[in-house]
């Protein structure tokens, strides 16, 4: 039987409400993006709900589907023509959220990691938040061991990134 849509959807868009609007903020650089992407990927979580069986995790099977909604946002953004610049501001990747000490450092990172590829940029945004290499392969449809590969290459093109030149 399939679950209560009403009740149990709404309380998992709220549980994991931060781990969706993350997903958005890694894959587009406009807020109007944003919001726009995180209505795409809350309609393909209720168009997808009756089918959650519960087989995964429910964090890992909303990650995939947000994941998926974001890379084909991207594929389609690259397929349509290109319109002319509005200015320079609209180029510009998003301030991350916090203020702090810390701030320029996590703004560098954001930006970072925007320039990764689009599987180093899920591979990141799930190892950032803490989830085991078993649940981030399947999430990503891939191995474990090929997922901690991959993560130590995009680790390490984030340190060349990030790092000064010598």
């Amino acid at each position: 039987m399939p679950p209560v849509v009403s009740v149990d959807f709404t309380a998992a868009l709220a549980q994991y409400q931060a781990l969706l609007w993350r997903v958005c903020r890694l894959y587009c650089t406009d807020e109007d993006e944003q919001q726009d992407l995180y209505q795409e990927i809350m309609l393909q979580l209720w168009k997808a709900w009756p089918r959650y069986e519960g087989r995964a995790k429910l964090s890992t099977w909303l990650y995939r589907i947000a994941l998926n909604v974001a890379i084909s946002a991207v594929r389609e953004r690259k397929r349509r023509p290109a319109a002319a610049p509005l200015s320079a501001a609209t180029h510009a990747l998003p301030a991350p959220a916090p203020d702090g000490p810390d701030s320029d450092e996590l703004a560098a990172l954001y930006r970072a990691i925007a320039s990764l590829s689009q599987l180093d940029k899920a591979l990141v945004l799930l190892y950032l938040e803490e989830r085991p290499y078993e649940e981030i392969a399947e999430i990503l449809g891939i191995t474990a061991n090929n997922a901690r590969v991959k993560m130590h290459r995009a680790q390490d093109k984030l340190r060349h990134l990030l790092l000064p030149s010598k």
